[in-house]
């Protein structure tokens, strides 16, 4: 590919929808769309059939102010974001509740494309905040979170979904953080254009460590594996409860820290209605 094509591929949001490097994301709307949704949805997740969103909740989310969001290569989906339209303090949100993108595609920054998308959507119609759960035990997804997108997090819902059939969560308590995302606030302007803030480190911080082997021990030593989450589920709620904020990440020699800062603001303004109960 030449290089104006490269240029010309890192365009706005507009009508249609976001193109960049052969992507393009836009909205779905069709039944047939839904369905192609809820094939990757099966396919990333791999459920039993009552852990399934169903194409009913894709149609819903469309049609009531939410959102159902395709990445598409040509005319092949190949990654998707379904988001409800919430209401918190008088405000509009949208909570994000579910994105995929295909084993086949992932690193090429679809899921970061999905999100510019889905915020610009969400600012042409006056909507300032947009959260989502995910589980702090996926450090990956933390650092997307946190440095790539500029997001928050001062809640933690314990086995927010249950057990559940998906491979994915390895039948561990579905513990899950709630991602803030402020859509149009300074934070998030400077992290979008890869200026995101800087961890910081002294007497007030607090850290929660991740292990390294965690994932390993999912599988090899889930008693462990739960021992642990349980562990860190005790960490996060007693500083959440102290206002703090996770909003960084740092890797260490024995695997990753959760950098948390004292936060303005209590979890209950912009949590689930600061309830201690996506990913």
């Amino acid at each position: 590919m030449k290089s104006g094509s490269r240029n010309k591929s890192r365009s706005a949001p507009f009508s249609g929808g976001l193109f960049q490097n052969g992507i393009l994301v836009r909205q779905c709307c069709s039944i047939a769309e839904f369905e192609a949704c809820v094939r990757l949805e099966r396919e990333v997740w791999q459920s039993a059939d009552i852990d399934v969103v169903p194409i009913p909740l894709f149609v819903v989310a469309s049609r009531t102010g939410g959102q159902v969001l395709g990445a598409y290569q040509g005319d092949h989906l190949v990654g998707f974001t379904m988001a409800l339209a919430g209401w918190r303090n008088r405000k509009p949100l949208l909570h994000s509740h579910m994105t995929a993108v295909s084993a086949a595609h992932r690193n090429l920054g679809i899921g970061r494309q999905l999100k510019l998308f889905q915020r610009a959507d969400a600012l042409s119609r006056g909507i300032s905040l947009i959260e989502w759960t995910f589980d702090p035990l996926v450090t990956k997804n933390a650092y997307f979170n946190f440095m790539r997108l500029g997001a928050i997090a001062r809640c933690y819902a314990p086995n927010a979904y249950g057990i559940t059939t998906s491979p994915l969560h390895a039948a561990l308590p579905t513990d899950r953080l709630l991602a803030e995302w402020r859509t149009n606030s300074p934070r998030v302007t400077r992290a979008l254009a890869g200026k995101p803030a800087t961890p910081k480190f002294d007497k007030k911080t607090v850290r929660i460590s991740i292990p390294a082997e965690l994932e390993g021990l999912k599988t090899a030593n889930p008693e462990k594996a739960a021992r642990i989450q349980a562990e860190i589920r005790t960490q996060f709620i007693q500083s959440f409860a102290k206002n703090y904020a996770a909003t960084s990440i740092a890797r260490t020699a024995a695997g990753v820290d959760y950098i948390l800062e004292p936060w303005k603001g209590s979890a209950a303004d912009s949590a689930w209605g600061g309830q201690q109960n996506e990913g």
